[in-house]
């Protein structure tokens, strides 16, 4: 393991930790004699629980036979779970759980740090992780897309859906709202915070579009006006865009609306936002027979137009992200994180990260991958089989860790309060966006 910048940790890190030694300060020191409330009982655990600081961040990562939870802030390995099969992760939307798609659903994993709100601030607690028993049943698990506390899991097996709040994910006694769609395939739901259920449709043949529908489950609006629909994300006015195979669609305001792709075929397959950006981050395939991605979209719910950006250099599915700042960034088969100014359509910068390499045949197949997670861009390289964390303001490579297994699918979680329990908290707005979308194939 190496530390590019001993004497500094992640400023993310710093800054959380400031917050919440001023914040018991504050309280100690209220008046004299004032003592700090007793904070509520933590969530439980199957480990034993330690009190901390501040969050601590933590990353899943699965192999071929498991998964591994390292520490964010050091990437030391905490635990190694074994488990059989092609494991997928999910985040869950408490900053605390993960969600692995298994042969029988959805199975909750506890990474073991999280938040307990108190008053004007949190205590926090960290404890080892363990794979829960609780299991949301699906044929076949899919999409888990969570926005603003509410997380839902759609099952390509049979179009059911299941919305939870996502602070309860890991209760087994946690109530849910259930949808059906009219034909199964492999397809994604969405609510949003006045209760809109925005629902793609399609059969296993053919995705044709969207409908959303209100509290009641009576249709608000529809389109099918988006062939091959796939992907999402939700950007902070509530606008929600789906990839299509001819450019993109967007719900917002209670009516759908079509974007066209610049070009006769245009497939969107995988979408990311960022909290204060109206501009969609999408990739970009504009062979109908598939071929390498070199280009990504930039999709502007402003206007509803989408402007092309060529990388020059070819990347995947798990290449795509946001930072706190607004830029789009994708991770390239040379090696690069290109950082790309939005407002501008144009590549700003370059940081070079890992060795260049070829994109797998098969969609399974590890292949790097760039995961955001309280400020830092962590990005895995398969062939190395190490992971990096990356400040993009300062393009510095902060750490990196060498592992004892390939990695595959990543997935992190804060450890802090999610937003929709109380005043400390955090934007949710990483939530589409480890996602499980593939680049020219269903799964």
């Amino acid at each position: 393991m190496t530390n590019h910048s001993p004497a500094r940790l992640r400023p993310a890190l710093i800054a959380a930790t400031s917050v919440v030694t001023a914040s018991l300060a504050l309280a100690a020191c209220a008046s004299p004699g004032a003592q700090e409330p007793e904070p509520s009982d933590p969530a439980p655990t199957e480990g034993a629980t330690s009190e901390q600081a501040a969050a601590s961040p933590r990353i899943a990562l699965t192999y071929d036979g498991g998964i591994q939870v390292l520490d964010a802030a050091s990437l030391e390995l905490i635990d190694d779970i074994p488990l059989e099969g092609f494991n997928r992760l999910n985040p869950a939307g408490d900053e605390r759980h993960a969600l692995v798609s298994t042969a029988g659903g959805f199975q909750v994993l506890d990474l073991g740090s999280w938040g307990e709100p108190h008053g004007d601030h949190a205590h926090y607690y960290a404890a080892e992780p363990s794979l829960l028993e609780l299991t949301y049943p699906a044929e076949v698990p899919g999409h888990a897309v969570v926005h603003h506390g509410r997380t839902a899991l759609f099952d390509d097996g049979t179009g059911q859906i299941t919305v939870i709040d996502s602070a309860a994910i890991a209760d087994p006694g946690a109530s849910s709202t259930q949808h059906a769609t009219p034909t199964a395939h492999h397809g994604v739901a969405i609510e949003l915070t006045d209760g809109t259920l925005v629902v793609t449709e399609g059969t296993a043949d053919a995705r044709t579009g969207a409908v959303a529908l209100d509290s009641a489950g009576a249709e608000v609006a529809s389109s099918a006006e988006c062939p091959g629909i796939h992907g999402e994300t939700v950007t902070e006015d509530e606008a929600v865009v789906f990839g299509c195979e001819d450019g993109a669609l967007i719900y917002h305001d209670g009516g759908f609306t079509k974007v066209p792709a610049p070009t006769d075929f245009g497939r969107i397959g995988n979408l990311r936002s960022a909290p204060g950006s109206d501009i969609v981050l999408g990739d970009y395939n504009a062979n109908p027979d598939g071929g390498p991605l070199t280009q990504v979209a930039l999709i502007d719910v402003r206007v509803a137009a989408i402007t092309l950006v060529d990388l020059g250099t070819e990347y995947t599915f798990r290449s795509l992200a946001r930072d706190d700042d607004g830029h789009a960034l994708v991770l390239g088969t040379d090696g690069n994180i290109h950082v790309i100014d939005t407002e501008e359509a144009a590549v700003e910068r370059t940081i070079p990260v890992i060795d260049e390499w070829q994109v797998p045949q098969e969609w399974q197949e590890p292949r790097p991958t760039i995961t955001m997670l309280a400020g830092s861009a962590y990005v895995s390289d398969p062939a190395g089989q190490q992971l990096l964390a990356v400040d993009i303001p300062t393009s510095e490579i902060w750490l990196e860790a060498t592992l004892d297994v390939v990695p595959n699918e990543v997935v992190g979680a804060s450890g802090d309060v999610p937003e929709a329990a109380g005043e400390v908290g955090h934007d949710d707005h990483e939530h589409d966006h480890d996602g499980h979308d593939d680049e020219d194939h269903d799964h």
